[in-house]
């Protein structure tokens, strides 16, 4: 499956299928998930995180893309705005994966262990964009401020 991808200011209220709604100015992909779930996924681009090349005709975001907190459990690549299909991850690797995750911030932003585990056990939705519990400081950062305008 292709995706397209377009450079946005703001997200819109509504996500056109198939694309990236990619904001420079917020660090956020966000986009329909591929699965077709038809969830919105916010994709944060950080340090610790995921990082955005943009090849003048398509888009790679690494590392993979997994949702082990949907109930499709989906997991795959974007590499020229393609989506790869990879193996499901089990529990256990996702909890390894969110544990490192953990880690990579606390060393990153110097974070204690106490507040990011008090982050984590709440997940947030705003504007009814889902967000993997993996990434939940985001929540309290730039999404509501990404989709305060268009939220209304």
């Amino acid at each position: 499956m292709v995706l397209a991808h377009k450079f946005v200011i703001s997200i819109p209220n509504v996500l056109n299928e198939r694309t990236h709604h990619v904001s420079v100015d917020y660090a956020t992909v966000v986009y329909k998930f591929c699965c077709g779930c038809r969830r919105k996924v916010v994709t944060p681009l950080t340090p610790t995180n995921w990082t955005l090349i943009y090849e003048g005709v398509s888009i790679l975001l690494d590392p993979s893309i997994g949702n082990g907190s949907f109930k499709c459990r989906s997991h795959y690549w974007m590499s020229r705005s393609t989506v790869r299909w990879a193996r499901q991850w089990p529990g256990s690797k996702i909890a390894a994966g969110r544990a490192q995750n953990r880690r990579l911030k606390q060393r990153y932003y110097g974070e204690s262990e106490v507040d990011l585990r008090r982050t984590e056990k709440h997940p947030r939705e705003t504007d009814q964009v889902a967000l993997d519990v993996a990434f939940p400081f985001f929540a309290e950062t730039n999404v509501s401020r990404l989709l305060g305008a268009n939220s209304r």
